[in-house]
């Protein structure tokens, strides 16, 4: 078996089974929920399926793509990126008091999903063309200025979650591509304490934390999810209640179907199932990392890397909230939660995964090193002309002195 083959069928396996499972939970989590609101109790299901079908055609037809031409593509992807994150705080839908989707009809795309993996592409092109940050100034022009600026449009709208797992992507690129580690860590404090100062600003955020510090002390209020969560996780005990059976999910749980959606899975599946998704991602995580390990292209090594630490850093942080070891953030589930700009953009990363995985990066490599040995074999037959040419130049410039010393004598 060919090096990077085990890793792409993994990759697919994972991802499809965590695609399938999401479908399943999905139905379980929203059916009740739809029915209550007076919809089809198929209703998300049916349009989580849809995108699903759309994601899974979309990772096929990348994965047979080059990936290196998304190199050329990504200032023009950056660029486009950005201004969808001006405009959707113009122009986006509001909901629940935050402007994230840009609504097309009856389907709604949200730009910050895109933005990840723009951010991802053009991260990995520039480090991949140039040596790896030494300090902060090297650091901040220009990737941490493009970070800030990305990070600030997003936490705008508000999503705090979505920054907070840029940064988190843009960290592992910088390490594969040898920053060193006293520079990361001085970078993160910095990025730590402006996520403080932005929770700090905002009172929602601010409650948020207390409600993480101690979510019983406001149980019917800001802690009521923390708490609600904590309930169905406990509920399952070891294996659980039953597919389809929770009781949280029904009027207790808010969000059941989108970013708590790991409560119902605990308390339909206990323990042993959610300990199963969780070495679901740790698979994922292997799979990608070993991908970008023995990845001899530049920018196919980075983009692996960065593609893989956004899938599961995007899982541990949505699994931290939910088990209340970490404040909510409002970041799905890849691949389980209902949604279907992640779903779309998370299935098309790993289309990009799967074509570096399948040689690609070798054959990128291989280029390179062809294009370097020309390149050399010209310079050194160019320098082997220039030097007969001197010579003979030189070996006339003597027979003519020669010549004009027995002239000289004759006279």
């Amino acid at each position: 078996m060919k090096r990077g083959e085990l890793e792409g069928r993994l990759l697919v396996l994972v991802t499809l089974g965590l695609t399938a499972f999401g479908l399943v939970m999905v139905y379980s989590a929203s059916s009740a929920a739809a029915v209550v609101g007076g919809r089809d109790p198929n209703y998300y299901l049916k349009r989580q399926g849809v995108y699903a079908a759309v994601g899974i055609a979309l990772m096929a037809w990348v994965s047979r793509r080059d990936y290196r031409k998304l190199r050329h593509a990504a200032p023009t992807l950056l660029v486009g990126c950005l201004f969808l994150l001006v405009a959707v705080l113009a122009v986006g839908a509001s909901v629940n008091g935050a402007r994230r989707w840009i609504a097309f009809g009856p389907a709604a795309f949200q730009p910050s999903e895109l933005a990840k993996l723009a951010l991802a592409i053009w991260a990995a092109g520039y480090l991949a063309r140039r040596r790896a940050p030494r300090t902060l100034k090297e650091l901040a022009r220009p990737i941490g200025a493009t970070c800030i600026l990305s990070c600030l449009l997003i936490l705008a709208e508000p999503d705090l979650g979505t920054a907070i797992a840029i940064v988190v992507m843009l960290a592992g690129i910088l390490l594969i591509s040898g920053t060193p580690a006293r520079l990361l860590l001085t970078a993160t404090s910095l990025a730590v304490f402006a996520g403080a100062a932005a929770i700090w600003i905002e009172p929602y955020r601010r409650a948020r934390v207390f409600a993480f510090l101690n979510p019983w002390g406001d149980s019917q209020g800001a802690g009521f999810q923390v708490v609600q969560a904590m309930i169905g996780l406990g509920s399952g005990g070891l294996f659980g209640v039953g597919l389809g059976r929770s009781v949280q999910k029904v009027f207790y749980l808010p969000e059941a179907h989108t970013d708590m959606i790991f409560a119902v899975i605990g308390e339909e599946f206990g323990l042993l199932g959610s300990l199963a998704m969780m070495a679901a991602y740790a698979a994922f995580a292997y799979a990608g990392l070993r991908v970008a390990v023995y990845c001899r292209d530049p920018f196919g090594k980075r983009l692996a890397a960065g593609l893989t630490v956004l899938v599961c850093a995007q899982a541990a942080i949505n699994l931290a909230a939910v088990m209340s070891l970490a404040p909510l953030t409002g970041i799905p589930l890849p691949f389980v939660s209902y949604g279907g700009s992640s779903l779309v953009v998370g299935l098309a990363s790993v289309g990009v995964l799967l074509n570096i995985a399948s040689g690609h990066g070798a054959a990128a490599a291989d280029e390179v090193r062809d294009r370097s040995r020309r390149d050399g074999r010209a310079r050194a037959a160019r320098a082997r002309g220039g030097g007969g040419a001197a010579g003979a130049r030189r070996a006339g410039d003597v027979r003519r002195v020669a010549g004009s010393r027995r002239s000289a004598a004759r006279s």
